[in-house]
Order: structure tokens, then C-alpha cells, then sequence
């Protein structure tokens, strides 16, 4: 990310949307606003400061954090990519694992450590090799001149800069510019490499303040104090695991009273009781368990049970162990699933499938009965 700001004449105005470097030459991209520029014109450059500080903080935070996660984790982190520009910092590195709670927190207390000591960032030219002698991490791959810029800064460990690197980027003049520093966000973007997301200075402070807020909301919601979140929270997961296991208890019951009220709605063809019937709002435990009873209820018995919440549509088949060399229950799901737009699997004796289109599940299952009839 390059500086922005504006080019300016008595007779023209550009604003600088991106600055990069091309060869030895620095390309200004951005727009003419007024007037004309033509070669020889002299311009006036006024640079986007409070951008540039806050690209500034968010690079210096950057090396900070590549310095504290080989400390935490190991000398095999290595940058895979990064992003800094004005609002955060994105950095991407050689990792075999999600780093843990507990060494993000350590990684993030470093960099905070490093800011509070307030030492001075330090910048100055080196031949390439000794550059690297020193101890300068340079990135693998990364061509570089035979003289590079070498930035250091933090407290010193070992008669050291707590980092070290090779960069030709801005940074801040004292690493307390930074101000605070704060892990947002930690993922895998791909097999052995993971990403961090990170704040700085006012826009840290401003993604606490946003969690501490979301706190207090969530404490008003439970009637309780900041202190008492967490129980307030376990109390109600509780009491909500007991409700559940009591409503799955009454979904059972309801489930046998069903199989008792369908049962006597089953017709006989060729000697095997055959039933289909949609059950508005049963979810997919309620459908197997309504099922069972009714098989043992009927006996020789094929089954299709629909249900619907929503737009989504669960279909399960069932076939009485007797009669799967003739009906597979995964064949007459299907028969059924394909009327609602689905599909489905399972063994010869149970099968379950899903489907998007509930206007038509009363064809779905005419459909299947349409299809045992010539089975049966």
C-alpha cells in the first residue's frame, strides 16, 4: 500500500489514490480533478499524513508480530504474504496447526510489551550479506539489491533488536506511536499456512470498546452484572439441555400416539400394509421414531413419512425386513425425494431423504404409493 494525498499546481489538481514503485521511478495513480498537467509543470506533493501513520503503525506492528510468533512458536514461521494499509494489518505464515488461545494471547501481550517500552524504530543501509549476517530476516524468494534497508526496533534481547528485517516500507519513528496493538481474527487459508488479523492504535481501542459494549448488552439482557456474564450464560445452557432431553420425551410420546392414529390409515396391497403420510412440522428424529412404531404396529408393512419446516422438506422410507428382497427403502425414498426436488440414501430396511419444494409433497407421496403397487 503507497501514500495518497495530492498533486497540486496553481492551474491543476490530482489526487493520489496509490503510490508504487516501479524500477527506480515512484508511478502516482489517482485522479485529475482540474486543470491540465503537462511535462515540466512543477507540482506541489501534499501527502495523506494521518494515513501514512496509520499504514506506519500497522507495518511496524507487522514486524513486531512476525518477531513474537517465532518466539512463541518456533523458528519455522515464515511470512507467506501480508496486508497493511490504514485500517489493519493482515499477515499470512508457515504454520502446521491453529495457533492456540493461549499463544495468541502471549504473541499479542510481546507486541503490547514492545509498545509500552517505547524504544526508538531504527532504519539504516547495509551490504546484503551483512545485512543478513546480522541477523536481518530477509523473505525467502524475495530478490534484493546489493545494498538493502535494514529496520529495527524494540527493546533489546540478547544485545539485540527484539526484530530485525529487511524492508524498504514506513514506519514509526518510536514503536509507543503504535499505541495498542490487538489480535482480531486467526484462520487457516490453506494446508501449513495461517493468518492473522490485527488492529492498532485507535481503531483497537475502538474493537474493544465494541466488545465491552456487546458485554454490557448481553449483561442487561440477563439481568445480571459484567462479572456474572458467564454464569448467568452456563445457567441458562443448562436449563435449556433439560428442556431439550424433556422434549424429546414428548416428542416420543407424540410419536407412539402417531404411530397408533396412522396405522389404522394404512392400506392393504397384496398382503403388505402400505402407508404415506405427511406429518406438518416433524423434525427428522420425531420422523424415524413415528416410523419404528409403526412398524412394529403393522407387521409386514412399506412406510413413506413427509414433513416440511419451512421450505425444507425430510422424507424417510421404511420396509419391513421381509420384504426388502422385493423393496429396498432407499429406492422408494428416492421415488418419492425426486417429486420435491432431493434425493436420498440409506440401508434396505431405512432410508431418509430431503427436498426444497413442499407444494408437492402430496405428489411425492402418491408417488411412492403409485410405485409399491407396482412393486408389490
Amino acid at each position: 500500500v503507497g501514500d495518497t494525498g495530492s498533486l497540486i499546481s496553481p492551474d491543476a489538481k490530482f489526487i493520489v489514490k496509490d503510490t508504487q514503485k516501479q524500477g527506480k521511478s515512484i508511478l502516482h495513480i489517482g485522479e485529475l480533478i482540474s486543470g491540465s498537467i503537462k511535462k515540466g509543470d512543477t507540482l506541489t506533493a501534499e501527502i495523506d499524513f494521518e494515513s501514512r501513520q496509520s499504514i506506519s503503525r500497522n507495518h511496524s506492528a507487522t514486524h513486531l508480530m512476525h518477531a513474537a510468533l517465532q518466539t512463541v512458536l518456533g523458528d519455522h514461521v515464515s511470512q507467506k504474504g501480508s496486508l497493511v494499509d490504514a485500517e489493519k494489518l493482515r499477515f499470512d505464515f508457515a504454520h502446521f496447526e491453529p495457533v492456540k488461545t493461549e499463544e495468541l494471547k502471549r504473541i499479542e501481550q510481546m507486541v503490547n510489551v514492545q509498545i509500552r517500552g517505547n524504544s526508538s524504530a531504527q532504519a539504516k543501509e547495509m551490504e546484503l550479506e551483512a545485512a543478513k549476517a546480522s541477523g536481518a530476516m530477509a523473505l525467502f524468494g524475495e530478490k534484493y539489491d546489493d545494498v538493502v534497508r535494514v529496520v529495527s526496533m524494540g527493546n533489546q534481547l540478547d544485545d539485540k533488536p527484539f526484530s530485525t528485517e529487511l524492508c524498504g516500507g514506513v514506519h514509526v519513528d518510536r514503536v509507543g506511536d503504535i499505541g495498542f496493538f490487538k489480535i482480531v481474527a486467526e484462520t487457516g487459508i490453506a494446508s501449513g499456512v495461517r493468518r492473522i488479523e490485527a488492529l492498532t492504535g485507535q481503531a483497537g481501542v475502538d474493537w474493544v470498546e465494541a466488545k465491552d459494549k456487546q458485554l454490557d448488552g448481553l449483561a442487561q439482557l440477563l439481568k445480571s452484572s459484567r462479572d456474572e456474564v458467564n454464569g448467568k450464560v452456563e445457567q441458562l445452557i443448562l436449563k435449556l439441555k433439560a428442556h431439550e432431553k424433556e422434549l424429546a420425551k414428548l416428542k416420543g410420546k407424540m410419536a407412539s400416539q402417531a404411530g397408533s392414529d396412522l396405522s389404522s390409515q394404512a392400506q392393504d396391497i397384496g398382503g403388505v400394509k402400505v402407508l404415506t403420510a405427511h406429518l406438518d412440522g416433524a423434525d427428522s428424529n420425531t420422523l424415524r421414531d413415528t416410523l419404528d412404531q409403526l412398524k412394529n404396529k403393522l407387521g409386514s408393512a412399506a412406510i413413506v413419512l413427509a414433513s416440511n419446516n419451512g421450505e425444507k422438506v425430510t422424507l424417510i422410507a421404511g420396509v419391513t425386513k421381509d420384504l426388502t428382497a422385493k423393496v429396498k427403502a432407499g429406492d422408494l425414498v428416492n421415488i418419492a425425494a425426486a417429486e420435491v426436488g432431493g434425493k436420498g440414501g440409506g440401508r434396505p430396511d431405512m432410508a431418509q431423504a430431503g427436498g426444497s419444494n413442499p407444494a408437492a409433497i402430496p405428489q411425492a407421496l402418491d408417488a411412492a404409493k403409485n410405485w409399491l403397487q407396482e412393486q408389490l
